[in-house]
């Protein structure tokens, strides 16, 4: 008997078929089976069946989220993207090493890279101010995304972000990975399963200060940039400053045009935690107030202290702080009948055996997951929301976002978390978003 033959035309590849499964599922409502034939056999991943991935940025948290990736088999890293060539340079190396090639190709700019036809997902860390143009425009051309919190520069980006990611039906993951780690995954279900009764307020410690990240908090003069860095298409959409090396790689995120401060820096981790335990993952706050203490010299210009109220529609009230003793670094929440507290590698319950409590079977569980990476690539393939989705990260953000705003006012802000608005103060709303330089005001 003859065998046939498939047409070119009728022959799908891996990215093409998660596509047309992923528009499938938006548009008929339930979920598909991936056939084995197009995802390879189990217990081997042939190389047309990898998830081929790109990354972009790679000054700070690119690179151990690059080397993450590339420990999985499954995945097939071709290409990396920075405007620093050293950082360029770097990553590529890191690449070819770890396949014992030169195959790995280099790109400055990210549409140029956005325009492979054969790239599945991209992890993308880079200043916040890019957050949104380059994750919209990677939901636009099909991409998967992993991506560094916070989410947005602010908060109109981020409702653009989760648009897009909604209306391409991309799968989304954010590097904030303590939900992926056992003691804040374990404490989230002693809240939520009622173990310390009605919560009567949330702590949320966050870290103060400036920490000097790249060691050039001192080299604050103005002066040309350096070769290597391509710096008017680092400044991007925010405003243009001349060049300064205190304001660039890592420090950043000091300087308000760029990043949030501690503040903004740390909401998705600590924040976000505070969120899952009071299930508060698709709401937000109905009134914020603020208060932050600033920098007299220099030119890094975010709150070094701070301290942020915020209420929300069930009468919980949470305070995020930096540079207050009395408020513990991580989340703690406080309940009737004592109180939960969490934090990188440590926790602490009184009364005390309460840690020890057992979650039972027929009782609230979370989401469970202990490889934030491992997570994304799975649910790439099964089109499943992942532990961090982008509404998630949305939310966890929107607080800090809020505070901010409340801080530079000095008054509070009170906010519909249905609508996504700032109720009576058009002076607020204005700063619920940000003008866009030349030429990336089309960029969301």
């Amino acid at each position: 008997m003859k065998k046939k033959t498939k047409k070119k035309n009728e022959t799908l590849s891996r990215r093409q078929f998660i596509k047309l499964s992923a528009a499938a599922v938006g548009v008929l409502g339930f979920p598909h089976i991936v056939p084995s034939s197009v995802l390879g056999k189990s217990g081997a991943i042939a190389p047309s069946n990898r998830i081929v991935m790109a990354g972009i940025g790679f000054g700070m948290m690119g690179i151990p989220n690059m080397k993450a990736f590339l420990e999985k088999d499954e995945v097939q890293w071709v290409a990396v993207c920075d405007i620093d060539e050293k950082h360029l340079e770097q990553a590529q190396d890191i690449v070819n090493q770890k396949y014992g090639n030169t195959d790995c190709a280099v790109y400055k700019d990210f549409r140029e890279l956005y325009k492979r036809p054969d790239i599945d997902a991209v992890s993308i860390a880079v200043p916040d101010h890019w957050h949104a143009i380059l994750a919209i425009a990677a939901a636009r051309e099909g991409f998967d995304i992993y991506a560094e919190k916070p989410l947005s520069h602010d908060l109109l980006e981020g409702r653009a972000m989760c648009d897009a990611v909604k209306r391409y039906g991309r799968i989304w993951q954010t590097g904030s990975w303590q939900r992926s780690v056992a003691n804040f995954h374990h404490a989230c279900e002693l809240v939520r399963n009622g173990r310390i009764g009605k919560i009567q307020k949330v702590e949320v410690g966050l870290p103060e200060g400036h920490y000097d990240f790249a060691g050039t908090a001192h080299l604050n003069k103005y002066g040309p940039a350096p070769e290597e860095l391509d710096y008017d298409f680092w400044v991007g959409p925010a405003p243009y400053s001349d060049y300064c090396t205190a304001r660039v790689h890592m420090n950043w995120r000091w300087v308000l045009d760029y990043g949030g401060g501690q503040l903004m820096d740390w909401v998705g981790h600590h924040v976000d935690i505070a969120h899952w335990g009071l299930d508060f993952d698709h709401s937000g706050p109905v009134s914020v107030e603020g208060w932050g203490e600033f920098p007299r010299k220099g030119i890094w210009d975010s709150p070094t202290r701070y301290f942020v109220k915020a209420k929300y529609a069930d009468g919980t009230p949470m305070e995020i702080a930096g540079g207050f003793d009395e408020i513990w670094g991580g989340t703690k929440w406080i309940g009737e009948h004592g109180w939960v507290w969490v934090n990188r590698g440590a926790q602490r319950t009184d009364p005390p055996e309460l840690w020890n409590d057992f979650i039972g079977p027929g009782e609230n569980r979370l989401y469970k997951n202990r490889d934030h990476y491992q997570n994304f690539l799975d649910c790439l393939r099964s089109r499943k929301q992942t532990i961090t989705p982008i509404e998630t990260a949305h939310r966890s953000a929107s607080v800090g976002h809020l505070g901010v705003i409340a801080i530079e006012l000095g008054r509070k802000i009170r906010w519909d978390p249905e609508m996504e608005t700032i109720l009576d103060d058009p002076e607020a709303t204005r700063l619920l978003g940000r003008a866009y330089r030349s030429p990336w005001q089309s960029g969301l």
